[in-house]
């Protein structure tokens, strides 16, 4: 490749300077990466490359995105600034061809299908005892708040453009985008091309007070810091999740259970593993995470020093809570690829598998939560995996499981048999929250009937705030029921008694029933949304939908490397569907993606161009 030619000015690169071949070289060489064979030959350039040191990668890199404008210059360097040094450590240790250069290709560049899952046998302490899920005890339910993906806007400024050429808007970026320079001025309540304001923030607890004021505690499953992530540094993260959890602290008098999302990190979704030598660490976001989760569970809070996760008995309730740092298995975590891919890092899992072998030993019921659903694209298959091992093993003390990251309302269930998927084997229900950042749709959360003893879940009430409703920006939101399960899916298969599960077997039956009822798959691929910018999904849209509802593990959820990311900026602006998720990615992998479309796009015109 042209790359390797370049080399010979790499020592321009590591003094600062890019020349104008070295960067048209490497524009040239990403566009040309059209296979897994390509991929991995532009692997091995960079490889040579970052031998010169980090920098000869962060401005080649950098000046390949501006030369084709994939973002605006400042969001080009910006992000490679921060993400360029992990891809360049990463590259210059990693063996090509191997598992983990083919999945570096899967994700930089979307062209390496996912390697098959490495063997591995998660160790139990005990063999799995006979019993099954517990029966409702038909008691006073009780209930609860599950709330996800705020991404608070702290410099959101109203009247500035919500139509701006940035990845997410409502700032001042340039004098057009300011208030009283441009067309599309921010309302003072969000908008759906930009992050949550303060005010929306704010309405959304004091709703939650309002629709759940029994509420006996709140499920926060992570992502604080906004989406401007080529601006976010590990100053303002903290900032971030300080502001947040004090807003949440004041908003409630009820426990808030909180988890480690992708965006509580800078660079955004940097979670290094313990034993990496690196000026970068992850300790700062774990150390400030434990003090803010410490005011409600206490000296528990000390093992999210450790692992960013912990584990908690609720008071007065036979009920542990779970909380795991999923970026562990993030396959957008550049740091999962050194060059011998852990089985376990941190050891999270060998810990979890403790405290539900100290759970199941004392009878008691655990809720799980996370940020990210592990059958998602997002997720890792050897981690999902190796994950789904342990759900199966315990699945008659895991009560229930409770994720956020797309910022869909949705479901995903876990099978004990996945060669065989029914409703005799659905053995686990996790449970997607939609988010406050209007991106995606209208803004919501969900409260959860569950029974007092078992912790099954009886009912799930999403109640949402549309920004198209006539008062929204002049009153503030206007907060309402959108959907019960119980009333939505159980009248579906007959399953309507208020006081019956929402079993694993019920979510099964329900996916059953979509198969054959499109008018009822439909109404809940518009409910994903809150009903905002619905769109028809039959054929292999839906049934890719399905696949996924059915896989809790990754492996299994039917999705491919999209080969087919948008070039264009506009296309790409947070909130379009991409790749089956809700654009959770890094901005490197954007970038480099956009460039090879770009490619793409080029070969198909040139033939025409000779004719």
């Amino acid at each position: 490749m042209k790359l390797l030619q370049s080399l010979a000015h790499a020592s321009l690169l590591t003094a600062g300077i890019v020349s104008g071949n070295t960067s048209s070289d490497v524009l040239t060489d990403i566009e040309d990466t059209a296979s897994c064979a390509q991929c991995r030959t532009l692997l091995f350039s960079l490889k040579a490359l970052a031998r010169f040191g980090d920098q000869a990668v962060v401005n080649a890199l950098t000046a390949g995105c501006i030369r084709a404008g994939a973002e605006d210059e400042d969001v080009c360097k910006g992000i490679i600034d921060q993400e360029g040094p992990i891809v360049a450590r990463t590259i210059r240790n990693v063996a090509i061809p191997s598992h983990t250069s083919d999945l570096l290709c899967t994700v930089l560049l979307a062209q390496c299908d996912v390697p098959k899952v490495r063997p591995h046998r998660v160790k139990f302490l005990k063999i799995k005892p006979n019993t099954t899920r517990p029966v409702p005890s038909g008691q006073e339910p009780i209930r609860f708040v599950h709330f996800s993906d705020v991404h608070i806007d702290l410099d959101y400024e109203v009247g500035s453009n919500t139509n701006c050429t940035k990845p997410i808007c409502c700032r001042s970026f340039t004098p057009v985008d300011a208030p009283g320079n441009n067309s599309y001025p921010a309302g003072p309540y969000g908008d759906h091309n930009c992050d949550s304001p303060k005010t929306l923030e704010q309405s959304f607890y004091a709703a939650m007070n309002v629709f759940a004021p029994d509420a006996k505690f709140a499920l926060f499953t992570g992502d604080i810091p906004e989406h401007h992530v080529w601006l976010v540094n590990q100053s303002s993260v903290t900032h971030s999740i300080e502001d947040t959890y004090d807003e949440m602290s004041s908003a409630f008098k009820i426990p808030v259970f909180g988890t480690l999302g992708n965006h509580e990190a800078a660079p955004v979704n940097s979670y290094p593993f313990r034993g990496v030598i690196d000026p970068i660490s992850s300790q700062w976001v774990y150390d400030i995470a434990s003090k803010a989760w410490s005011r409600w569970i206490g000296k528990e809070s000390k093992a999210a020093d450790e692992y960013g996760a912990y584990s908690y008995k609720v008071p007065n309730m036979n009920l542990r809570i779970i909380s795991l740092n999923t970026n562990l298995f993030y396959k957008f975590n550049l740091w999962v690829y050194e060059a011998d891919m852990q089985y376990d890092p941190n050891r999270q899992f060998k810990w979890l598998v403790d405290e539900l072998q100290s759970a199941e030993d004392a009878g008691e019921r655990v809720y799980i939560i996370g940020h990210m659903p592990p059958g998602v694209n997002d997720a890792l298959h050897d981690g999902s995996n190796y994950f789904d091992q342990v759900v199966n093993r315990y699945d008659a003390t895991i009560a229930a499981m409770f994720w956020g990251h797309t910022h869909k309302e949705s479901f995903e269930l876990s099978y004990s048999n996945h060669s065989d998927l029914s409703h005799l084997t659905a053995s686990m229900v996790s449970y997607i929250s939609p988010s406050l950042t209007p991106t995606s749709g209208s803004p919501a959360f969900r409260v959860f009937t569950v029974d007092p003893i078992t912790f099954g879940v009886l009912d799930i009430t999403t109640y949402s705030a549309p920004l198209e409703h006539p008062g929204y920006q002049k009153k503030g939101p206007v907060w309402s029921e959108y959907s019960s399960a119980k009333d939505t899916y159980g009248r579906l298969i007959g399953w309507t008694d208020s006081m019956s599960e929402l079993t694993p077997a019920f979510w099964h039956n329900v996916t059953e029933a979509f198969e054959v009822d499109q008018e009822a798959f439909q109404a809940y691929y518009n409910r994903k949304g809150r009903g905002w910018e619905t769109a028809e999904c039959i054929d292999d849209c839906k049934k890719d939908e399905i696949c996924q509802l059915r896989a809790a593990e990754a492996q299994y959820n039917c999705q491919v490397p999209n080969r087919r990311f948008p070039s264009d900026r506009k296309t790409r602006q947070l909130g379009i569907k991409i790749d089956g998720d809700e654009c959770h990615s890094s901005g490197l992998a954007n970038i480099l993606q956009s460039i090879a479309s770009r490619g793409a796009e080029k070969r198909l015109i040139e033939p025409k161009q000779d004719l």
